[in-house]
């Protein structure tokens, strides 16, 4: 039988308020606050709670204070992944980064949603959708990446866009809703 951990992994409606989620959410918010408490002097402590906090963490990850996630174990980032200050990472199902993605302040990035329907969505029940954002992808100040979301390598999503729907390689995309604006030539 699976475990309601395992149907959140799987984007299968299941109850967040089942005890073992609770507790890695407040695990998850422990190691935030102590993260999000730390000075630039404290980066051995704090690349400490990163490695402890994220799944997976590439060589040269860097996040700046405040930041927070609802798990944190669901996040896989490449080597040298920067977020900087007041990140937001929704992490109901895997959010999966590539190396050197840049994350401009405020980007929230959800892979939790809930059930259009008001009937489904006030049962209590959710699911989520896996967010995958490629290679040296840079996403601009205030931008928020929707459920079920993929960003190809070398994009730029420009600041305040609101990513609801895939975005391919090698393009600048911005707006709400973000759309390719034009294609970026390849290095």
């Amino acid at each position: 039988m699976p475990t309601e951990r395992d149907k959140m992994l799987a984007g299968a409606m299941y109850d967040p308020l089942d005890a073992e989620l609770v507790a890695l959410r407040r695990r998850a918010r422990d190691l935030t606050h102590f993260l999000n408490a730390s000075r630039d002097a404290d980066t051995e402590l704090r690349a400490k709670w990163v490695a402890e906090l994220i799944g997976v963490v590439g060589e040269g990850a860097y996040i700046e204070p405040p930041f927070h996630c609802d798990y944190g174990l669901h996040i896989t980032l490449g080597r040298k992944v920067y977020f900087n200050f007041g990140c937001v990472i929704l992490d109901v199902t895997p959010v999966t980064i590539g190396d050197n993605v840049m994350f401009a302040p405020g980007v929230h990035i959800y892979a939790a949603t809930h059930p259009i329907d008001a009937k489904e969505r006030n049962s209590g029940f959710e699911y989520g959708r896996p967010v995958t954002i490629g290679s040296d992808v840079w996403v601009g100040g205030g931008s928020i990446v929707c459920p079920g979301v993929t960003i190809g390598a070398g994009t730029v999503i420009g600041a305040g866009s609101v990513v609801t729907k895939d975005i391919p390689a090698g393009v600048v995309a911005a707006g709400n809703p973000c759309r390719v604006i034009r294609e970026i030539a390849v290095t």
